[in-house]
């Protein structure tokens, strides 16, 4: 349930600061079964949000064990089950050079291993880091490792799927992202164990849906027709949407465009403070509402076409992805 609703509000807040997000083969993403997601890394915390948002499954992320170290991440992350993942060169500056643990990550591919077994899907960012390059990172071999032991475990039908994001200016307001999904790759019929063969595989089926594909073009349904009319209900709920949170959407745009130090951080600092802002418009709202008319339900009433006029009006140019 939370997981859901935080889906559902972060596509949302993703149309905030992005103009459009454009899908290439969505019909390629298995239903069901094993299930691990193999994506490039160029936007921090932002490219999990997107993935989160673009798989129509329940996916179970994994992030930097790092980011653990501010409490209020280490809490949000245990309620949302994000699987910590510590990485070589973090271990290594903690441990100033000292020799290095290898069963770091033990308890964390156990757990991987346990929500594929129970034919979970799997978020892995296989660079292991989030770069500003236009390219493809070296990938690391944990992705393979994971991949090639559920198999030596006898988890059977574990598929790895390729997705590729690309950002037409990442740190751009209204921008374009455009997400690609690749052709899953079959563990079980993977021909060994050598798992520097697999995991230069999974890099070049990354790139071919990454910098080599490019960003995709709107397909014709996203394309308005000004001759047809818009549904007059959905152009309503939209108009209300924009009104109601233009303010603090502005706000949060050029706070976040202030804060930035990078080209990682505009959409997530705009995301993080729309969400605060309009949430303090929500409470101030519905308090002038029941202060006005004293009345329970209809401030209840209020607040759906608030919630509603939010989701119309990221979504209503795009009717065919809902």
């Amino acid at each position: 349930m939370i997981y859901h609703l935080l889906r559902w509000i972060s596509g949302i807040a993703l149309h905030w600061f992005y103009g459009d997000i454009r899908i290439v083969g969505k019909e390629k993403i298995p239903a069901s079964g094993p299930l691990l997601v193999a994506v490039n890394h160029q936007n921090a915390l932002v490219d999990s949000l997107i993935t989160g948002w673009v798989m129509p499954r329940k996916i179970v992320m994994t992030a930097k064990a790092t980011l653990t170290d501010n409490a209020f991440i280490a809490l949000l992350f245990g309620i949302l089950g994000v699987v910590p993942l510590r990485r070589a060169s973090d271990e290594s500056r903690k441990q100033n050079d000292s020799p290095l643990d290898r069963s770091r990550n033990t308890g964390a591919f156990r757990e991987i291993l346990d929500v594929l077994q129970r034919s979970g899907a799997v978020l892995i960012f296989p660079e292991g880091k989030s770069h500003n390059e236009t390219g493809l990172e070296p990938l690391r071999t944990g992705l393979a490792r994971l991949a090639l032991k559920a198999r030596d475990e006898r988890i059977s039908g574990v598929q790895i799927l390729p997705l590729g994001l690309v950002f037409e200016d990442k740190g751009v307001p209204g921008s374009v992202v455009g997400v690609r999904v690749g052709d899953v790759i079959e563990v079980d019929s993977w021909p060994d164990s050598n798992t520097t063969a697999l995991t230069e595989h999974v890099a070049q089926r990354l790139r071919n849906v990454s910098e080599e594909a490019g960003m995709p073009l709107p397909r014709p349904a996203d394309i308005a027709d000004e001759s047809v009319p818009k549904r007059p209900l959905i152009a309503i709920a939209a108009a209300w949407g924009r009104l109601t949170h233009r303010v603090p959407i502005r706000i949060a745009r050029r706070l976040a465009l202030k804060r930035s130090t990078n080209a990682d951080e505009p959409a997530m600092l705009t995301i993080i403070f729309g969400i605060g802002l309009v949430l303090s418009t929500y409470v101030l709202q519905i308090a002038v509402v029941d202060a006005l008319l004293n009345s329970f339900w209809i401030s209840a009433l209020y607040l759906a076409s608030l919630l509603i006029g939010a989701y119309w009006a990221a979504f209503e140019k795009h009717p065919q992805r809902y």
